[in-house]
């Protein structure tokens, strides 16, 4: 399971800034356009949305599994969170807590 997580951490680092990278490239850096664009429709704001929730309890859920002195610490799991995204940071986390148990 543990390789999987980190495949799994790998593609969801990728896949989405494919996504990010053709946006710029089209849009240019124009950061306040491209969260406008996150809640453009109905169907894109339900995906912000969702993930915006579901980030919230990742983080929630990392602070208190934290409370377990061999699980690891959330901070660098945010950062992920905030930078690249759920899809890499919730595997990178279980791959990280699995590391731990099994070594």
């Amino acid at each position: 399971m543990k390789n999987l997580y980190l495949v799994l951490a790998i593609l969801g680092g990728i896949i989405p800034y494919l996504f990010f990278f053709q946006f710029f490239q089209i849009e240019g850096l124009n950061i306040p356009f491209f969260i406008a664009s996150l809640f453009e429709n109905g169907a894109a704001a339900g995906f912000s949305a969702d993930l915006l929730i579901s980030s919230f309890v990742f983080w929630f859920f990392m602070f208190n599994d934290s409370k377990k002195p061999t699980n690891p610490k959330p901070y660098l799991f945010i950062i992920i969170n905030l930078t690249i995204g759920l899809s890499c940071a919730l595997p990178a986390y279980l791959y990280a807590k699995e590391r731990v148990k099994n070594n």
